[in-house]
């Protein structure tokens, strides 16, 4: 993965943008030597955000099921009262 102080980077953004957008080039910005950002192609923040998505789902599924697991059937109300509830 290149590295790229971010001074450079304002230089040179539109070689920096054309390397990651078409090379498909992972490039890490520092300033004062620490990271601070990523410049990935588009592709991969998509599989990011899928990846986040499912990581959700997966979560409140957990979640859902822990919960359920100690429920007992009078913690829950009918479907017909909770309609009525909502005016449905």
């Amino acid at each position: 993965m290149t590295r790229l102080n971010v001074g450079e980077a304002r230089k040179v953004f539109g070689d920096t943008l054309n390397r990651v957008a078409y090379r498909g080039e992972r490039i890490v910005l520092e300033r004062r030597g620490k990271d601070v950002a990523a410049l990935v192609p588009i592709e991969d923040l998509r599989l990011l955000e899928r990846l986040a998505e499912e990581r959700e789902d997966r979560l409140d599924v957990e979640e859902a099921d822990r919960i359920l697991s100690g429920a007992k059937p009078e913690d829950f109300e009918p479907w017909e009262k909770v309609k009525a509830d909502l005016g449905l």
